[in-house]
């Protein structure tokens, strides 16, 4: 849920790097953060844990215009992926005004993003949030994988229901930064058109 500060004329909004582990979430937001000026970024913040290896919340605060009068302040964070992580999930997902689910386009990693999505579904779900209205953008990230190897946008698109919920989809390869501003830009048109 969006917060608003009256007082500054600032509306912050929590987007959430959603997806299964290894899919490219962190590398997403270290990209934006490494082309962003330094003047309207904070620090990205990396914690990690001794049991959670992988744990990465990074916070990344975005001025992208203003709402009303109201500048907006983004806040950018990233789950850990893998699957014994779902409690931590939950809590970073808690608040968020959409998310960004990153899947991998690997074929044998299909089940892996199915799983994901459905978890997020249901956690969405038990925020009393209606999934089908929630802001959601899809990413299919590694579209450079070896052709053997890499799924079809169509075979992806119907597995991950993109068609059937309306989301917008990019593809991405977030290593070297293809899409992944594409991403960043269709999630906060649709947190805005939320406001």
């Amino acid at each position: 849920m969006a917060l608003i500060n009256v007082a500054a004329r600032e509306i912050h909004c929590k987007i959430v790097y959603y997806g299964p582990g290894m899919c490219g979430k962190t590398t997403n937001l270290r990209y934006i953060h490494s082309q962003v000026p330094k003047e309207v970024k904070g620090d990205l913040l990396s914690i990690a844990t001794e049991t959670e290896r992988t744990l990465f919340f990074d916070f990344l605060p975005l001025d992208l215009g203003k709402v009303r009068g109201f500048q907006t302040r983004f806040h950018l964070y990233t789950v850990p992926g893998q699957v014994l992580y779902e409690r931590t999930r939950v809590a970073v997902l808690n608040g968020a005004d959409g998310v960004v689910f990153v899947a991998d386009s690997n074929k044998s990693k299909m089940q892996e993003n199915v799983n994901s999505l459905k978890e997020l579904a249901q956690n969405i779900t038990r925020q009393n949030k209606r999934f089908a209205e929630f802001p959601i953008v899809m990413q299919y990230n590694k579209r450079d994988l070896p052709k053997e190897v890499l799924a079809p946008v169509q075979t992806m698109d119907h597995f991950l229901g993109v068609t059937r919920m309306h989301w917008p989809r990019v593809e991405a390869v977030a290593t070297v930064g293809t899409g992944v501003f594409e991403t960043l830009r269709a999630i906060s048109r649709a947190v805005i058109s939320k406001l």
